[in-house]
């Protein structure tokens, strides 16, 4: 057996059809010599073979096979080519495929040789000479092996250096079995790490005529290429260590900084949480961290000086509570309440907004094509500040968005959102429809569907307004007198749904009065274009809000009792009003009646 160390061995086999196959099955036994003098696996030699003629057929690469038994099985199965001589076409496949890491071929760093065994017998029918240099600057020692009819010149054009022991002339294919054995010495060498003073600090490998040094694991070799040094593990920086790397004699371990413990995956570091361990008499909360723990109270509440106990704090006073009318402490917390009449929102610190109680509104926007996309990103402006005026829940007032043009569609109905947010988000989402202007078939929509009780409207028995906002910039392009007046007179015992008109730029005042409620003039409302649309908000705002414009004035039930004492108090200032009158009444008449007397007696006293 051969002991030199490891090899990858690559055979390149010339199968044209000039090879006849009693002459080939000698070239199966040549290489299957070969391999049985080679000590292969995958730490050892590897072996492949390929083969060729006017094309190159890989048999099985380096990474394929690592027993002989296999190796020769492979070999007995190959069925020859045929064809032409392609060798410098199974150069380049060897050096391009046949030797590369992804085939099985050691990495060039670890200096383990590769060596090409080349068996031809004939003249190439493609150039050889440059693929060739290309090959052996690439670091693949070649053999040429030429039999019988092969061309020197071409042999001696893809061997390497020195010639005289990279080329072989076989006289013929008989002959070739005993050439075998010549070439298994000329493979193998002499062991030269037994046979001279290598100078390896760990250990040597033998190759061809040659040899190398090697460091045991936890090593690396030194520019000398004899001595080693230890290896940093953890210098290259690939440790993935989260808080120390700890090297060790070719390798490292990991470790945490204290008040940490190391991880099962050895490698991250995880706190150490002392408030799990029971002891620390925290009132309310225990907060670990490295190397202890402290207590924490909940908000509204203060540490106390013993570090452990909390006590409730004023949190109306010691924290932007953000109430707009009012803040009330509680017991470690706050609430924010609101004046009489109204109500506080959603957010849990604004008061109502609007006063006009709970509603129904759908509001139909124009999308059609004469709007454009920069100016319809404005009416959904216009949309969200409406919305922002509503105290907008289940229970409260709730909003659906209808976009009209050639069709109608439904953005969302009543029921889909229960606040604010959630209907200005999806209002801002609300993709623009282009095309035409049917004004008529979306009013039609509207009183079909959107103020159904399938789409959540309210049943008419709960009382609960309907409102209806039309915003369109042009004319209709259908017939709206018909489902304009059936809008407003939805049933014949309520009063239908409140319809308010709202039109810009070109827009038709006639249209818009005919889709607005009376009185007229409160339900429409038209501005000359989408930029100055801020005041049509206002607008609407003291229609549907009409406690807006009526200043400080107070609205009281007359039932409530304050309110009884008040009147009676001003009933008896009354009447006292009207009785001190009649004092000063009689006494003038009485002052009358005297001076009448007194000029009659004149009269008489002068005849």
């Amino acid at each position: 057996k051969c002991r030199t160390g490891p090899l990858d061995i690559v055979f390149v086999i010339d199968s044209s059809r000039s090879v006849r196959p009693f002459e080939f099955e000698t070239m199966r036994r040549f290489m299957m010599d070969i391999i049985g003098s080679l000590d292969v696996g995958p730490n050892a030699t590897r072996v492949g073979v390929i083969q060729y003629s006017s094309q190159v057929q890989n048999i099985f690469s380096l990474k394929t096979f690592f027993t002989r038994a296999d190796m020769e099985k492979a070999i007995n199965s190959i069925v020859p080519l045929a064809q032409g001589t392609m060798t410098g076409l199974a150069i380049q496949y060897a050096m391009n495929v046949a030797f590369t890491t992804q085939e099985g071929a050691r990495p060039l760093h670890k200096k383990i040789p590769r060596i090409a065994i080349i068996v031809t017998d004939g003249r190439p029918q493609d150039r050889v000479t440059e693929v060739a240099t290309q090959a052996r600057n690439a670091g693949i020692e070649i053999y040429a092996v030429g039999i019988q009819r092969a061309d020197m010149n071409s042999l001696r054009a893809m061997a390497s250096p020195p010639l005289e022991e990279h080329v072989f002339l076989v006289e013929s294919f008989e002959l070739i079995q005993q050439f075998g054995k010549q070439f298994q010495d000329k493979l193998c060498g002499v062991n030269v790490c037994m046979e001279q003073e290598h100078g390896c600090q760990h250990s040597c490998v033998s190759t061809p005529g040659s040899f190398y040094c090697e460091c045991n694991p936890g090593y690396r070799l030194n520019v000398d290429g004899k001595t080693c040094s230890p290896i940093d593990a953890c210098g290259d920086g690939r440790h993935g260590c989260q808080h120390q790397c700890v090297s060790t004699r070719g390798s490292y371990s990991c470790h945490c900084r204290a008040g940490y413990y190391l991880n099962q995956d050895k490698r991250s570091c995880s706190m150490i949480d002392y408030c799990s361990f029971g002891n620390h008499s925290c009132q309310h909360e225990c907060v670990s961290i490295p190397n202890g723990h402290y207590c924490r109270c909940r908000s509204g509440f203060t540490l106390q000086p013993d570090s452990r106990s909390c006590r409730a704090t004023d949190l109306c006073n010691g924290v932007d509570h953000g109430c707009e009318f009012k803040c009330v402490s509680t017991e470690g917390s706050y609430r924010c309440v609101c004046p009489e009449g109204q109500h506080l929102q959603a957010d849990g610190k604004a008061c109502s907004k609007c006063g006009a109680g709970h509603v129904d509104l759908v509001m139909v926007i124009d999308g059609s094509k004469s709007v454009r996309p920069q100016n319809f990103e404005l009416v959904k402006q216009f949309v969200n500040r409406i919305v922002d005026l509503l105290e907008v829940s289940p229970h409260g007032t709730r909003v659906g968005l209808v976009q009209y043009s050639s069709r109608v569609r439904t953005e969302f109905p009543l029921n889909k959102y229960h606040s604010a947010d959630e209907i200005k988000k999806a209002v801002m989402e609300v993709e623009y429809m282009e095309k035409g202007t049917m004004t008529g078939l979306a009013l039609k929509h509207m009183v079909e569907h959107s103020f159904s009780e399938l789409e959540g409207a309210r049943p008419l028995s709960h009382n609960v307004p309907r409102i209806g906002l039309v915003f369109t910039d042009g004319r209709s392009q259908d017939d709206i007198s018909e489902w304009a007046r059936r809008a407003k007179e939805i049933h014949p015992c309520y009063a239908g749904i409140v319809m308010f008109a709202v039109g810009v730029g070109k827009a038709v005042e006639e249209e818009l009065r005919a889709i607005a409620s009376e009185p007229v003039e409160q339900h429409f409302s038209y501005s000359a274009d989408f930029t100055t649309m801020t005041h049509l908000v206002e607008n609407f705002k003291l229609n549907i809000c009409p406690e807006e414009g009526k200043g400080e004035t107070e609205i009281r039930s007359p039932c409530e009792c304050e309110a009884l004492v008040q009147f009676q108090t001003n009933t008896v200032a009354i009447l006292q009003s009207l009785t001190e009158k009649n004092i000063l009444w009689a006494y003038s008449l009485a002052q009358m009646t005297a001076r009448l007397e007194d000029l009659e007696k004149q009269i008489a006293n002068k005849k």
